[in-house]
This record gives structure tokens, C-alpha cells and sequence, in this order.
């Protein structure tokens, strides 16, 4: 039976949103959804993976990932493709590292006992973004590696 990458990572976001809108129910309330949004922390990851990508070569190939399974590779593209992937998460991790210390220097620079808390939290988002990122991208490399797999399994056949 072919899975289709893209209906497993909707229904990886939609398990995501689910249990994190539950753990907020639980803890916080809905209020507590804004407390998980840092637009300078995101975008930091951001402008680090994509023109990382597009630097290295390996923008084409990395959105060629959600399309393994839909269309067919070869095993060169394959390869190509599940490098692409893996330098994505090497640069989404890095980016969240970029952040993270940013933010800590930031907060440190400005060090003030009713301020530690929330700055805190902010740095720790960083890292929460780069989870959420590595989540849609394992799924896509393993993909595109059990593809990799079958084809080869297909041309040993064919010898």
C-alpha cells in the first residue's frame, strides 16, 4: 500500500496541535498558546535553514521530499534528497542554537529578578521550534530512505 508523505505529516500536525492544545487545557488554559509564540526566535531558525539550504545546493532537492512516494526517483535523486533532508535538520538544530544563545545573552544583559522567568521561557522556545521542525523532518527522511530502500530492493530484483 503507498502512504503518502504528505497525508502523514498532516496527520503528525494534527496529533501535534492535538496533544499540545491538551497539555495547555491541562496546565495553562488557552491563554497559555501565547506564551509559545516567539516570532524573533522563529524566524532566526528560519533565516538559518532556508538560505542554508539555498547556499549549499540543496533547496530543489529538499522540497523534492514532500513529493517521494508521489512521484518517482531515482536512486541518485533519492540519495540527493535524504541528504538534503538531513542538512535541513543539522540546520534547524543549529539555528535553535543560534537562538538560544542569543536569547540567553539577552537575558543576561539585562538581569532583573521579575524578569528571569518569562525571559527564560523564551529562550527555551527556540528549541521547542526546532522539535516541532524535527518532527516534519524525520518523517520525510525516512520516507525517502524506505523509498531509496525499495527501489534497490527493485533493481536487485531486476538482475
Amino acid at each position: 500500500m503507498k502512504k503518502n508523505i504528505r497525508w502523514i505529516l498532516f496527520g503528525e500536525l494534527i496529533l501535534f496541535i492535538g496533544l499540545f492544545l491538551f497539555t495547555l487545557l491541562l496546565c495553562g488554559g488557552l491563554s497559555a498558546v501565547l506564551w509559545f509564540v516567539d516570532l524573533p526566535s522563529i524566524m532566526l531558525i528560519v533565516l538559518i535553514l532556508v538560505p542554508g539550504l539555498i547556499i549549499m545546493g540543496e533547496w530543489k532537492d529538499f522540497w523534492k521530499a514532500f513529493s517521494v512516494g508521489i512521484k518517482p526517483y531515482r536512486l541518485l535523486e533519492l540519495k540527493n534528497i535524504i541528504e538534503a533532508v538531513g542538512a535541513a535538520q543539522k540546520l534547524t538544530i543549529f539555528g535553535a542554537l543560534f537562538a538560544i544563545i542569543i536569547s540567553g545573552v539577552i537575558l543576561l544583559g539585562r538581569l532583573e529578578p521579575s524578569t528571569i522567568g518569562p525571559n527564560l521561557a523564551v529562550c527555551f522556545l527556540s528549541g521547542f521550534y526546532a522539535v516541532i521542525i524535527e518532527f516534519i523532518l524525520l518523517p520525510l527522511k525516512l520516507n525517502a530512505e524506505r523509498k531509496m530502500n525499495e527501489e534497490m530492493d527493485l533493481e536487485d530484483d531486476g538482475n
